[in-house]
């Protein structure tokens, strides 16, 4: 029976404006009380000097099944989910073949009831095949369950395609997830363009070919009037395009990696061609690195998503301009980011756990990231003064593309619920 009583923990709930030590408890799966000293007959368990949050949500990650699970699939991308204490995930349409027909929208919903792990939410393709030149049939697709729209990965390069999506969704009011890169200006370009790429010989990609495109879609989205999130913002410009397009009403939102507001192309310099450096858009410069991170605490860009990309030692272990983009992040999101940004004081704890639970739950308005009163009891608890070597056996994906391998980071989650059932304990898993 999952009914119990969670105590003495630090509860932080964005939504609700909870910051104290307090009891939670938990009946037949449900929140039912959230105070101090809750008098009550169900099982202790004990949280004392621990995080208690929401379950975080993540809006932007590859599961890679259908099609691609000699990388990951959807159990061990669960598992890697509730390891860095993810209960409800978001998974993209660029598996094989193309999540773009509502038979495998309801495949990937029936495959995450039946491992019954986390909570899986399917993103589905705007165009067919991510081809660009045929709207894939979004009503049938929502109907059948997904709660977004993306070619993630290939960029609607046509306007005209782009206008068409955009006002074909507006009745739907769903959004459309961008991945904002103009190939006539970023192909082949394998980092980001500058001082870095010139010393090391490489190909850059300039932050313009992500910006053109922003520019554009906002102005399609305010000429619409239909919503866009920006996935994976990389630059300064980036940031201050979206933020005055906020203040001008248009209808967007966006989000953030971790490693493009911890790393930038320097890192390059101290570890020469590492692939598990190589992802798309590139790691930026410090200056960027440091708006993302001033977007994140003015409310510019509402949520931090991992873009969770794994590939194999054998396909990451080429020359770096071959090698596909993209690492593994649920693992290590919350460690990295509360090592790299709180400890430092870049960022408050309260704002972190807002921008991985309500915030992005609030983009895609699914009823997940708070610990409210009725709502399902997906709870994270976390060790904030636990340090730990990152190992690859530790990892729960089936790939190990991290740039935080065999690196010391603090902050380790210790024991997630789904729906008031343990499903992540981490003694378990030592």
């Amino acid at each position: 029976m999952n009914s119990f009583v969670l105590r003495n923990g630090q509860v932080i709930d964005p939504l609700n404006n909870i910051n104290d030590v307090l009891d939670i408890e938990v009946v037949d799966g449900k929140i039912s009380r959230i105070e101090k000293s809750i008098v009550s007959n169900y099982k202790t368990i004990d949280a004392s000097g621990n995080l208690v949050t929401p379950g975080f949500v993540e809006i932007h990650a590859h599961f890679r099944e259908p099609g691609f699970t000699h990388k990951e699939d959807l159990r061990t991308g669960s598992i890697a989910a509730l390891q860095g204490g993810y209960t409800t995930v978001c998974v993209m349409p660029n598996t094989n073949p193309v999540i773009d027909s509502p038979y495998l929208v309801e495949y990937i919903k029936l495959r995450s009831k039946d491992i019954d792990l986390i909570n899986i939410e399917v993103i589905a393709a705007v165009t067919k095949s991510l081809g660009g030149n045929e709207l894939a049939d979004l009503v049938a697709l929502k109907q059948s369950g997904s709660i977004a729209y993306s070619d993630d990965g290939m960029p609607i390069m046509n306007p005209k395609m782009m206008r068409n999506a955009l006002e074909y969704i507006k009745p739907l009011g769903l959004p459309i997830i961008l991945h904002e890169e103009d190939h006539n200006l970023s192909l082949p370009g394998a980092m980001n363009e500058g001082s870095v790429s010139t010393k090391l010989g490489l190909s850059g990609t300039p932050g313009l070919a992500e910006e053109v495109m922003i520019a554009r879609d906002i102005l399609l989205s305010e000429k619409t009037d239909s919503p866009i999130h920006i996935a994976h913002v990389s630059t300064k410009k980036s940031v201050e395009l979206i933020r005055q397009a906020k203040k001008d009403g248009v209808l967007i939102t966006c989000e953030v990696t971790p490693h493009h507001l911890l790393l930038t192309d320097e890192a390059l310099l101290d570890r020469p061609y590492d692939t598990n450096l190589k992802m798309s858009p590139p790691l930026r410069t410090r200056e960027d690195v440091l708006e993302c991170v001033k977007g994140i605490n003015d409310g510019t860009i509402d949520a931090i998503a991992t873009d969770h990309a794994p590939h194999t030692i054998k396909e990451k272990d080429q020359e770096f301009s071959n090698a596909p983009n993209g690492i593994i992040g649920l693992e290590t999101a919350f460690s990295v980011l509360y090592s790299g940004l709180v400890k430092n004081e870049l960022l408050s704890l309260h704002t972190l756990v807002s921008k991985l639970t309500c915030e992005p739950a609030k983009v895609f308005n699914l009823n997940k990231g708070s610990l409210s009163i009725g709502q399902a009891a997906d709870i994270t608890i976390i060790n904030l003064h636990k340090e730990y070597e990152l190992k690859y056996h530790h990892l729960g994906s089936k790939s190990s593309n991290s740039p935080w391998l065999n690196q010391k980071l603090k902050a380790k989650v210790e024991r997630v619920f789904v729906n008031g059932i343990t499903k992540y304990l981490e003694e378990n898993y030592e």
